[in-house]
């Protein structure tokens, strides 16, 4: 699930979109969260580096390992999420294993809240990050979106998705909210570090005085949704594979509606750090072999997020 990366810190304009696109028609799957610690559930690859293709062009380091270590926000179903037995499943541990395949390595998930991951990524604590993080010029740059600020040397990203942003509501009680101008004077929940929060941010803005938009925050997609389930909000934002995923299932469809349209179509990114160049292209390499052979278009059909697919990976292609 954004983004400020985020599930999760974006600028205003990233993890959204006016993909009107991302069919929640066949069937958008899925929800998980995240404590910081290992889980070892998490999606795996071929480790048999010398049947592998691509092995060759990962760095010495991780072939040696076996592994890499992928920070992730495990509560943003269906992009990832635990199941009823613990384990993590969705669209990104799916593309990970199959890319894992082409590499000899298995991609170990590991959870973390969402607006640490970039900091995870930059003190070796990850590889990289994948948790539905909208690639932005913001991020790229390693500059705070609130502030304008430089906080840091950036990441680069390898595209794979593309996704939007979206409001919803409490079924059948909209508050006449239907777009992000029907905000002011409400109140919405979000998950902190995402684009729906610089959206939201961005909204606050514009409102008179007298009716101001009140931006609640949670670390965790989940957390938003129970706030808003509990009649503690009047709307909640979030990337539209995940709202949608949330009114399709929560209270067996009878909690939430989706209001309005997808706003800021823009890539979901794997993070990786600016001086590790040769995973990044590697990575670039195992998921362009993924969408050639066809295992990239099976996995978003199993999701039912076959809109939201991109034709060949790009390099820093959010702007």
């Amino acid at each position: 699930m954004t983004a400020s990366t985020t599930r999760r810190t974006t600028a205003a304009r990233s993890r959204t979109a006016a993909v009107g696109a991302i069919a929640v028609a066949g069937a958008l799957l899925l929800t998980g969260c995240g404590d910081q610690t290992k889980d070892n559930g998490s999606s795996s690859g071929d480790t048999k580096t010398s049947t592998a293709p691509l092995a060759d062009e990962l760095p010495q380091s991780i072939r040696d390992k076996g592994v890499i270590k992928v920070g992730s926000d495990i509560a943003y179903a269906p992009v990832e999420f635990k199941d009823s037995s613990g384990k993590v499943v969705g669209i990104d541990p799916d593309i990970a294993a199959a890319m894992g395949k082409q590499l000899g390595v298995t991609f170990e998930f590991e959870n973390g809240t969402f607006d640490t991951l970039i900091t995870g990524l930059r003190s070796k604590r990850y590889d990289i990050a994948m948790s539905a993080m909208t690639d932005n010029a913001d991020r790229q740059n390693g500059v705070d979106p609130a502030t304008g600020k430089k906080v840091g040397e950036g990441v680069d990203f390898v595209d794979y998705f593309t996704a939007g942003v979206s409001i919803y509501t409490k079924k059948g009680d909209d508050q006449g909210i239907k777009d992000w101008s029907d905000l002011c004077g409400k109140k919405i929940v979000l998950q902190r570090g995402t684009v729906s929060e610089d959206l939201a941010k961005a909204e606050a803005k514009k409102c008179p005085a007298d009716k101001k938009l009140t931006i609640e925050r949670f670390d965790n997609d989940q957390q938003a949704q129970t706030r808003l389930r509990a009649g503690g909000a009047d709307a909640g934002s979030s990337d539209f594979p995940v709202a949608a995923y949330a009114v399709k299932t929560s209270g067996g469809g009878n909690d939430f509606q989706i209001v309005g349209e997808q706003v800021e179509a823009a890539p979901y990114g794997i993070a990786v750090a600016k001086n590790n160049t040769e995973l990044r292209d590697a990575l670039k390499a195992a998921l362009d072999a993924i969408i050639e052979n066809g295992e990239y278009q099976k996995i978003l059909e199993k999701w039912g997020v076959t809109d939201g697919a991109i034709k060949e990976a790009t390099i820093n292609g959010g702007k």
